[in-house]
């Protein structure tokens, strides 16, 4: 059985996305032995600079690395990554799975992830070009892993 691990810049706030990422955690359970890990959001006022950007980056990236399993995998989410649909979703993880028994997902902060995180990846996911609140991110991308499981199980979900 694979490990699955997210590690994802700051908590839930909402009850319904705690409640829905805690209902697709629990149904990875039969698949994979899923983690996730919140980093704390490293806080800056309300027009930061460009260099004030730079260290919110760094410190929330330093925090991640710490956390990131030895031999895993790592797959951060960002916009430059590589869209996939479903289906090849499924075929990556199966394909990583095959040398990797860990995968590790990262999802930035509101300013996304520093240069030395993403440089820690062969591939890198995006969801497109829209952007996304990064809690909304954590339970669309645990269900399109509980999907690309189900897919590669031959499960009904994904019809």
């Amino acid at each position: 059985m694979i490990n699955v691990t997210m590690i994802a810049v700051g908590k839930l706030k909402e009850s319904y996305l705690r409640d829905g990422c805690a209902e697709y955690i629990k149904r990875l359970s039969a698949y994979s032995k899923t983690n996730v890990i919140e980093i704390a959001e490293e806080k800056c006022g309300d027009n930061p600079s460009p260099a004030e950007i730079k260290t919110v980056l760094e410190k929330e990236g330093e925090r991640i690395i710490s956390k990131i399993p030895k031999g895993a995998a790592v797959i951060p989410l960002c916009i430059e990554g590589t869209e996939y649909d479903s289906p090849s979703f499924s075929k990556l993880i199966e394909k990583i799975s095959q040398t990797n028994s860990h995968i590790c997902f990262i999802i930035g902060g509101s300013f996304g992830l520093s240069p030395e995180v993403k440089s820690l990846a062969k591939t890198k996911l995006s969801f497109g070009k829209m952007t996304l609140p990064h809690q909304l991110a954590r339970l669309v991308l645990l269900e399109q892993v509980y999907r690309a499981f189900s897919i590669s199980n031959n499960s009904k979900y994904h019809k």
